[in-house]
């Protein structure tokens, strides 16, 4: 038998590698090269089939025209106000008291009624006064009797006297008598106008006009002088005051508009802000600041016939200083913010594109603002619809189609079916709709 030829490589189990036909070893790279192929070829199918349906379907390529809302910027009045929280104080407050002690006879005034200076409040007893009263003119009565009795005697005295009939002495002790009597009959005089004076207190008056209290006495109670809550308290009501704080930086443009001689004007409003109380005038500046907060304390005066403000009670204060005439005002909603400010979006009419302009804010009212420079006149800026926008974006206004992009856009809602049931399409062509609908 012959030897068969023997591989040495197959002797050794470590050294053996498959053998492999050396034309097969392009293979997987070109199943790589094939797959980019295919893969490259569906994206750019892709891009041409969705350029070809806007195309034909008349959609834009580009981003659409946004709708929003315009306004026309003008000159308002802004004026320029201060705005504090106040406390209504009353102009006067008094706590009515018994001048003389007695017992309570009648009580003529309920709790929270508006009585006027002078109005009968409550009565004392008045018969211990009374009595005390004709005791004192008694008194009055018999020392005028007694004065009127010495100066007879001293005028027949003087007669004597000079007839040289009486001596000197008897003339001047008369004369003292005389004299001692007059004190006598003062003393009476004016113990009868503190007796008719005490009768008058038991008629307790009201001392101000103005809103009763609840009262702390009934009839039959035994009051005076040292009583320490009194008989009631009566508040003054109208006019009324407010006590408000200002900034110490307003103050100088505060003194100048008061020094000029003109009523400024204040408004109270109630806690939300939203309805006006009262309108009364500025009164006063205090002449301090408070360390503590850094304001001054001022005064306003109100009429208050309606009662619409009551004593301690908290309220918003408007203080208008002035009015600036004729400022560009455009509305709240067109003002945004921005990282480097305040800013607006101005409509170009002609391009319908907006352009981002930087304002500057001044003084602003419920749905107004001034803008100090910016914007002119008579320039339309957006007030709807300004968060989709970027500087040089294209937009419409509400009810207006929207116009092709030139290069192949359309209208941001697609084509509008023309005159005639057709359909307008690129090249003028129309489809017209059978009676199917196709």
């Amino acid at each position: 038998m012959g030897s068969e030829p023997t591989n040495p490589r197959a002797s050794d189990p470590q050294q053996f590698t498959p053998y492999r036909p050396p034309g097969k070893r392009w293979l997987p790279w070109l199943l790589l090269l094939l797959a980019v192929g295919v893969i490259g070829g569906l994206t750019w199918y892709a891009i041409a089939r969705k350029d070809q349906t806007a195309e034909r379907g008349g959609m834009p390529r580009g981003r659409p025209p946004v709708t929003v809302g315009v306004a026309t910027a003008g000159t308002e009045s802004f004026p320029v106000e201060l705005d504090a929280l106040g406390t209504i104080a009353p102009v006067a407050t008094a706590v009515v008291r018994a001048q003389v002690s007695g017992v309570v006879q009648q009580v003529l005034f309920n709790e929270g009624q508006i009585v006027q200076r002078g109005q009968l409040l409550a009565l004392i007893d008045p018969r211990p006064f009374e009595n005390a009263l004709m005791q004192v003119k008694g008194q009055l009565q018999r020392d005028e009797a007694q004065l009127e009795n010495a100066r007879v005697t001293e005028r027949r005295y003087r007669q004597l006297l000079a007839q040289d009939s009486i001596a000197q002495q008897d003339v001047d002790v008369q004369t003292a008598l005389v004299k001692q009597l007059e004190g006598t009959v003062a003393i009476d005089r004016a113990a009868v106008r503190s007796a008719q004076l005490n009768l008058d207190f038991a008629r307790i008056t009201a001392p101000i006009s103005g809103r009763i209290g609840l009262r702390s006495i009934d009839v039959g109670n035994l009051v005076g002088p040292s009583d320490a809550t009194g008989l009631v308290t009566i508040t003054q009501t109208a006019p009324i005051d407010v006590v408000f704080a200002v900034p110490q930086d307003a103050v100088p443009e505060l003194k100048y508009a008061i020094s000029g001689g003109k009523a400024l004007s204040v408004t109270a409003f109630d806690r939300s802000r939203s309805k006006p109380l009262a309108i009364g005038r500025f009164l006063a500046l205090d002449n301090v600041v408070d360390t503590q907060t850094g304001t001054v304390r001022a005064k306003a005066r109100f009429d208050n016939a309606g009662g619409a403000l009551f004593p301690n009670q908290f309220v918003n204060v408007r203080l208008k200083l002035r009015t600036v005439e004729g400022a560009t005002a455009v509305p709240v909603s067109a003002v945004r913010n921005g990282g480097d400010g305040p800013f607006v979006y101005v409509l170009n009419a002609a391009e319908k594109t907006v352009s981002l302009r930087a304002v500057k804010r001044g003084l602003s009212s419920a749905d107004k603002t001034q803008i100090l420079s910016g914007v002119e006149p008579g320039e339309q800026v957006i007030t709807e619809g300004a968060d989709r926008l970027t500087d040089g974006a294209k937009v419409k206004l509400p009810g207006e189609r929207g116009s092709g992009n030139k290069g192949g856009g359309g209208s941001e809602s697609g084509s509008k079916p023309a005159a005639g049931g057709g359909e307008e399409r690129p090249g003028g062509e129309k489809r017209r709709r059978n009676a199917s609908g196709g």
